[in-house]
């Protein structure tokens, strides 16, 4: 099983969380382009790290929104949207390049994330710029639409499920602002280790559902997420499942 995390969104003398400490424990990074988050140094600094580490190196690509940490939505046109999504993984390509590395895969981040997921005609921009980009690959939960025409377009999709965010009956996510949301520390981990074994979640109804994932994310901009990441890797390494990116 994959692990991954949000890592570069940090800008200008703001830092998020701690990039170095969760790149020992990650297996997959995916870093912040510019839009949400990141700047040219930070994007160089991460890159480098996690190739160091031996971390795959993915663009999290985002609306362009800096204020708003890319969780408003905003009605980009398709074509416009495509060619940002391409620009932000060109950015992050230098970088990764210099490291001896290349940008592995495509993570939408956080509105865009939830708007692909059920927007086909966004979804399609996101598509569109990918493959403008050169990249095969997206990461992205299974059975959305960004899924179905990323799959449809040649692109492979790695399935991903979320350790610290409560699931609604229909296999999304429960909003940020619902009650329970947000997962504690420990039911996180109980989460985690649930998706890696039984590949499914308890609803926050109760409802049992099936999550098909490869990659398991943790996020990176909560105050304790290295603690939070390395009880994940812990008690997936307790339970005989090996942690590394996925192939």
């Amino acid at each position: 099983m994959d692990l991954n995390a949000d890592l570069g969104e940090g800008f200008g003398r703001w830092e998020l969380t701690d990039d170095d400490a969760l790149l020992r424990i990650v297996t997959s990074a995916n870093v912040a382009c510019g839009f949400h988050a990141g700047d040219p140094a930070t994007l160089r600094r991460v890159t480098a790290l996690a190739a160091a580490g031996g971390v795959r190196i993915g663009a999290q690509v985002s609306y362009r929104d800096l204020a708003g940490f890319g969780r408003r939505e905003i009605d980009v046109p398709a074509a416009e949207l495509a060619a940002e999504v391409a620009y932000q993984i060109g950015a992050l390509r230098v970088f990764a390049e210099a490291a001896g590395r290349h940008v592995s895969y495509v993570k939408p981040h956080g509105a865009l994330y939830h708007r692909t997921g059920r927007d086909p005609v966004q979804a399609a921009a996101v598509v569109e710029g990918v493959r403008l980009a050169g990249v095969d690959t997206v990461l992205t939960q299974r059975g959305n639409a960004l899924d179905r025409l990323a799959s449809e377009a040649g692109l492979r999709v790695v399935g991903e499920a979320f350790a610290d965010r409560a699931y609604l009956p229909d296999g999304r996510l429960a909003p940020r602002g619902t009650p329970g949301a947000l997962l504690a520390p420990d039911a996180a981990v109980r989460q985690a280790v649930e998706l890696a074994v039984e590949g499914a979640v308890t609803a926050i109804d109760g409802t049992r559902i099936a999550v098909a994932a490869a990659s398991i994310c943790v996020h990176g901009d909560g105050r304790d997420a290295v603690a939070l990441a390395a009880s994940v890797r812990a008690a997936l390494d307790e339970r005989g499942i090996d942690v590394e990116a996925f192939s």
